[in-house]
């Protein structure tokens, strides 16, 4: 049992031997300030208006080169594709060399993750970000120990909402697809999960295009603290392997 008093009143002991995989940006860690600072100023080097955060924020979650093309769109210069390249290596050193300058994981996520593997859970990062990112950012802001792997889309054969991306994510934390869930904010994990069979909960405030009730998760939550209530009651209707006939 958790420490945390939010925790108290709940029996995690059934999350032992569970997966749960998680997205990053809008899952984990709020990296808006930052990926949107980075995109502002290769706007701005280019000669474009700076975009407010809320605005640039949905486009957040399909990679970096997605988050340029839209972002020039929405600022009225879309982009060559022959410029892609030069762009988005300029986006990429910018933002790696400021990548948590701002960024933060979203209020509960340590207190929960702790909790969770206190309960036994296998925790895993299953993210669109590449793997090089992830773990600067993640090692920045202390908390790679809190998982068993991170998975970037450069580390499976496909990115989400490829099933494989998921299945990778999962075999990688030691964990099985019927024993397993994913947490995330939009579109991509909503795709990946479905295609892998597992069961979703999203959180309300992420980075989506499209409104996160639409998405139909199986548990949709307002605070990282509701994620082992949500667990449990997705989980246990999975058998645990020394449960089965």
């Amino acid at each position: 049992m958790s420490a945390h008093p939010h925790f108290a009143a709940l029996d995690l002991s059934p999350l032992a031997g569970a997966t749960l995989a998680f997205d990053l940006d809008g899952t984990l860690v709020d990296t808006a300030p930052d990926l949107v600072g980075t995109l502002n100023h290769i706007l701005q080097e280019e000669g474009h208006a700076p975009l407010p955060v809320d605005d640039a924020r949905p486009f957040i979650g399909r990679g970096a080169r997605f988050l340029l093309q839209r972002g020039f769109t929405a600022a009225g210069a879309p982009i060559e594709e022959t410029l892609m390249p030069g762009l988005f290596e300029r986006f990429i050193a910018r933002y790696n060399a400021h990548i948590a300058d701002e960024s933060r994981p979203f209020d509960g996520v340590i207190e929960t993750l702790e909790a969770l593997s206190e309960a036994g859970a296998r925790l895993v990062v299953c993210t669109n970000k590449r793997t090089d990112l992830s773990t600067n950012l993640l090692d920045t802001l202390g908390m790679t120990r809190h998982f068993a792997a991170i998975v970037g889309a450069d580390a499976a054969p496909a990115q989400k909402p490829d099933r494989r991306h998921l299945e990778t994510a999962i075999a990688k934390a030691g964990g099985a697809p019927d024993r397993a869930l994913m947490v995330g904010d939009a579109a991509p994990d909503a795709g990946a999960a479905r295609n892998a069979g597992v069961p979703l909960v999203l959180v309300s405030f992420g980075y989506t295009e499209i409104p996160v009730a639409e998405l139909e998760p199986d548990e949709l939550i307002h605070s990282y603290l509701d994620l082992p209530a949500a667990a449990l009651r997705l989980l246990t209707a999975c058998p645990a392997p020394n449960d089965a006939l």
